[in-house]
């Protein structure tokens, strides 16, 4: 049996993400008082973007939360009126420059389903073609990166984002 909310106190709520505290019954009748899990009224997409040699294109992202340029695969949120696979080729062209096949879906899943409700989606695609220039604002650089050095990177822990880890080991490991 899946636990039971009694009720809902709003803590915040805006267009990212919401806070809430859930009074909340369990399967054995304990109920706790403020169960507290953050809401996202949108999915998320990250793509694993090959070329025709196999390497892999990683962006460089100017992450405010961390203070840093991290190594990652392109990802954003999936716009209201949008399908996934439209996020998924605007958060590729908006990142990168480049237009993609059309986007594959691979993988779905709650990154943190304790505290949660976030959805991520992972898609994979090929590049087609560089066709424009990325947004300097969220991206300080581009790389075509083989498939050896990628692996590399996860060893010596240079690629920190969950969504991109995920992403790249599925690819990568799994052959999805």
């Amino acid at each position: 049996m899946i636990p039971e909310k009694l009720s809902r106190e709003i803590i915040y709520e805006c267009e990212w993400i919401s806070l809430y505290a859930d009074r909340v019954r369990f399967p054995d009748g304990q109920i706790l008082d403020k169960y507290h899990y953050a809401h996202f009224d949108f999915d998320s997409v990250g793509i694993v973007i090959q070329n025709e040699e196999g390497e892999v294109l990683l962006i460089k992202s100017n992450r405010y939360i961390t203070q840093s340029e991290e190594w990652e695969i392109p990802a954003g949120r999936v716009d209201k009126g949008e399908c996934p696979v439209e996020a998924a080729s605007r958060e590729t062209l908006e990142e990168t420059g480049y237009e993609i096949t059309t986007p594959e879906l691979i993988y779905r899943y709650n990154p943190s389903n304790g505290s949660t409700d976030q959805v991520f989606l992972i898609y994979k695609a090929v590049a087609k073609k560089k066709v424009g220039q990325f947004d300097t604002n969220e991206v300080s650089g581009i790389a075509w990166v083989s498939k050896d050095k990628v692996k590399e990177m996860l060893k010596q822990n240079e690629i920190c984002c969950g969504f991109s880890l995920t992403g790249l080991m599925l690819v990568l490991f799994c052959e999805l």
